[in-house]
C-alpha cells in the first residue's frame, strides 16, 4: 500500500509556478534607480502588468517599444508595467545590472526595470522566456493572475499583430469582464539559469 502511495506521488506532476487564478507572493527586487521595489508598493493600482525582460534577446529588442507603449497607455488608468531581468549575467553578460541601468536610462523607462539576481522571483512565477508577461489584477488586498503569455502574436512585425493578447486583457479587466483568452505561449529567448 505504501508502495503504492509512494508511485502514485512520483508520478502526479510537479507543478511549476503559477497559474490564471492563483495568488501571487509579494517581492521586493532592486530597480535600475537603486531603490527596491515591491509587489506591495501597488496597493492601489487595479493590477499589474509584470514582465520577465531583458536587455540582450532579440525577442525583448523587438517588443521593447510594444512594453514602452504598454506601460504609457495603461499606468495611468491602474495597470502600470513592472518588468523584471531574471538572465544570470554570469552567463549573459549583457544583462549585468549596471547593463540594465544603461538600458533603463537609454529607452528612458518610465517604469520599474527590476534585477531578479537569485531567480527566485522567477521560479515563483514559473517564467520560461522573456518576454514572458504575467497579467495580475487587483483582488481585495491580494494580486491574482488573469493572463500569462505573449504580449501580442507576432514577435517579428508590430504592423502584422492581429491579436493584442495583453491589451485585449487588460481591457477586459477594465471593463469589468472576464478574459477571453487567458494563456499563450510566450515567444522569446529561455531564461538563462545559474549553473547549479
Amino acid at each position: 500500500m505504501a508502495a503504492c502511495l509512494l508511485l502514485m506521488v512520483a508520478a502526479s506532476p510537479v507543478r511549476l509556478g503559477y497559474e490564471v487564478g492563483d495568488t501571487v507572493a509579494d517581492f521586493k527586487l532592486k530597480n535600475t534607480n537603486g531603490k527596491m521595489v515591491a509587489l506591495a508598493d501597488y496597493q492601489d493600482a487595479k493590477g499589474v502588468i509584470v514582465i520577465f525582460d531583458c536587455n540582450t534577446c532579440p525577442y525583448s529588442k523587438a517588443y521593447n517599444s510594444r512594453i514602452i507603449a504598454l506601460n504609457a497607455k495603461y499606468a495611468s488608468k491602474g495597470f502600470p508595467v513592472i518588468a523584471i531581468q531574471p538572465n544570470d549575467p554570469e552567463i549573459s553578460p549583457g544583462d549585468s545590472y549596471d547593463e540594465m541601468v544603461r538600458n533603463a536610462k537609454d529607452k528612458s523607462y518610465s517604469f520599474p526595470y527590476l534585477f531578479d539576481e537569485s531567480q527566485s522571483v522567477a521560479k515563483s512565477f514559473g517564467a520560461t522566456n522573456t518576454p514572458h508577461v504575467f497579467l495580475l489584477k487587483k483582488d481585495g488586498a491580494a494580486f491574482k493572475v488573469s493572463y500569462i503569455g505573449a504580449i501580442d502574436n507576432n514577435s517579428k512585425s508590430e504592423s502584422a499583430v492581429t491579436k493584442k493578447y495583453v491589451e485585449d486583457a487588460v481591457d477586459a479587466l477594465l471593463d469589468g469582464k472576464e478574459v477571453t483568452s487567458t494563456k499563450t505561449k510566450a515567444l522569446g529567448c529561455t531564461i538563462k539559469w545559474k549553473n547549479a
